[in-house]
């Protein structure tokens, strides 16, 4: 549940405060705040009211144990963080991981990925764009708005599919997590995720399980989730208009394709001041003015980075840190994977931008960046990357080889420092490991998001 505080009357000339505590339909901990003079909003403030301290409790353990306790911080996106741990710890214990392990663990986080996108759109999304019956969820909705009234028109059909496409999409999820428990253990906070692989050596009869369900999977993405985000789109042409941002955008490169682990499937980069730019780590940092942290840690490189909570800290009025490149606050999450590959875009996509917007789309930069850093080219990159990643999952499963080892059996050293880079489905993500004899001396976490 989520409350809403309002103090005083928004109408011409008169000042308003407005707190929305918690904000619902995320992961975390997050508080609005609005202040609205003359119709207009003058002031805003997002925080984060709770205090994790996963960097803390990982202090003085052994390394192995990282990647299970990390999972704890998101329920949404657990396997990214445990991706992420992994790789730090591979790169900190020197360890060269097998091609069954890498194509394993790309099984476990594609699965993730598909159920993440899904969600995001059918159960934390579109109720904003489509009307169901007059029951739970689609009741209470919004009132006196052309959000669901004329542009519903046009929506009839998707309207009247609402509550049976709600209803599949959970079941969807559902296949979604049990591919991620066949080669994780369980879902969620798989446990098939470790340092050097993955611990689930794939059978014949294990691959044919994933693949089936995989299929069902991918008939939904094509059939119904990619078809419908385009139809919503169609009818809500103003919001290709709107929420651009500064234009601003990082990814770390997710699914490594080679054992080399140089190629990805979206591969690294930034794009700011209209140009793109090669991934350089040394620039990325963490500012914590405005953060209940003590401002001795403010500006430093993650290497270096401390968790050091200051709850009292005047001026400050949140636990999220900000992180920056060379400076630059950087958008991430699909928008900024889509346009930093700029794959291709589906036939639905193209046919329906063409018929709708007159556009000649065959890459996703070829929406533009007007359309494409908007708010329903963020449904649109979403949905497209979801549609992408069909192929190579179809792919992995032809690489896989059944019964060849996921493993390798890491040595622990003395002391050594390692960065695993990867994307969670909600944007860029990075832990980096410290060992001093034998233990986590230092753990830092840079999360997309709360």
């Amino acid at each position: 549940m989520s409350s809403c505080a309002r103090k005083g009357a928004a109408g011409h000339g008169k000042t308003a405060h407005i707190a929305i505590d918690p904000v619902t339909r995320i992961e975390g901990h997050l508080k609005a705040e609005v202040t609205v003079e003359g119709g207009k909003v003058v002031d805003a403030k997002l925080s984060g009211g709770m205090y994790r301290g996963f960097e803390t409790i990982l202090r003085g353990r052994d390394p192995r144990d990282s990647s299970q306790i990390v999972q704890r911080i998101c329920g949404v996106c657990p396997t990214a963080h445990a991706t992420a741990s992994v790789m730090a710890q591979d790169a900190a214990m020197g360890t060269k991981i097998t091609t069954n392990g890498r194509i394993t663990r790309n099984l476990i986080l594609g699965a993730n990925y598909l159920q993440s996108h899904i969600l995001h759109f059918y159960h934390l999304a579109a109720q904003d764009f489509v009307q169901g019956p007059d029951s739970a969820p689609f009741v209470p909705r919004y009132k006196n708005s052309d959000l669901l009234t004329d542009r519903n028109k046009g929506l009839a059909a998707v309207n009247a599919a609402a509550v049976d496409q709600y209803v599949e999409a959970l079941d969807v999820r559902q296949i979604c997590h049990e591919m991620v428990a066949m080669f994780g253990g369980k879902m969620p906070h798989a446990q098939g995720l470790v340092a050097g692989g993955a611990s689930e050596i794939p059978t014949k009869d294990r691959l044919i399980e994933y693949a089936a369900r995989f299929d069902k999977v991918k008939e939904f993405v094509v059939n119904k989730y990619l078809p419908v985000v385009y139809t919503v789109g169609s009818q809500y042409k103003d919001l290709f208009a709107v929420g651009q941002g500064h234009r601003a955008c990082i990814a770390y490169g997710v699914f490594p394709l080679n054992d080399e682990m140089t190629k990805f499937m979206m591969k690294s980069g930034v794009y700011y001041g209209g140009k793109d730019h090669a991934l350089d780590p040394s620039k990325i940092h963490e500012d914590v003015k405005y953060s209940w942290f003590d401002d001795s840690t403010t500006g430093l490189h993650y290497t270096k980075g401390q968790t050091k909570p200051t709850p009292h800290k005047e001026g400050a009025y949140s636990f999220v840190k900000a992180p920056r490149y060379d400076g630059v606050a950087c958008e991430v999450g699909p928008l900024a994977r889509m346009w930093v590959e700029n794959p291709p875009l589906s036939p639905i996509g193209q046919k329906a931008l063409k018929e709708h917007f007159g556009l000649n789309a065959k890459n996703f930069r070829d929406l533009g960046e007007d359309a494409a850093f908007s708010l329903m080219g963020r449904h649109v990159a979403r949905a497209e990357e979801t549609w992408y990643m069909l192929s190579f999952i179809d792919q992995w499963l032809k690489e896989v080889k059944p019964g060849e080892e996921t493993y390798v059996k890491p040595e622990i050293p003395a002391s050594g420092e390692g960065t695993g880079f990867t994307e969670a489905p909600r944007g860029s993500l990075l832990h980096f490991l410290k060992i001093e004899d034998g233990k986590i001396d230092n753990y830092q976490v840079v999360s997309a998001t709360l």
